[in-house]
């Protein structure tokens, strides 16, 4: 079982996008970019950026340490396609490619850029 965490834009999720169905839609169907998993998907942890100026990397630190107080941990984290979306199209200062290999750097873990494509 992949066990992932999903980071979303704050400024999108829940006022644009409710609910996160359409990640949660397509993770269901193997849609966008959980296609790649041939396993079952475990979704362990959900937030979001830490709102802008861009905020990502204590916003993960602190879900990565509510994880362990819990003895639960992720495998892959995923860049949701609403903070894909708000970096390219809304003046959103977060540099996702960067982002992701801060992530990756910093905690060993695989970090996919996106989520769903509808």
């Amino acid at each position: 079982m992949s066990r992932i965490a999903i980071m979303s834009c704050q400024n999108i999720k829940d006022k644009m996008c409710i609910g996160c169905v359409t990640c949660f839609k397509a993770m269901q169907r193997k849609d966008g970019e959980f296609a790649r998993y041939k396993d079952d998907i475990q979704v362990v942890a959900m937030c979001d950026c830490g709102g802008c100026p861009g905020l990502a990397m204590p916003k993960l630190n602190l879900v990565r340490h509510i994880c362990n107080q819990n003895g639960v941990d992720f495998d892959v984290l995923h860049l949701g396609t609403c903070l894909v979306k708000a970096a390219k199209t809304s003046g959103c200062p977060i540099d996702v490619d960067k982002l992701k290999k801060m992530i990756e750097d910093t905690t060993g873990k695989e970090v996919v850029i996106g989520t769903h494509n509808y």
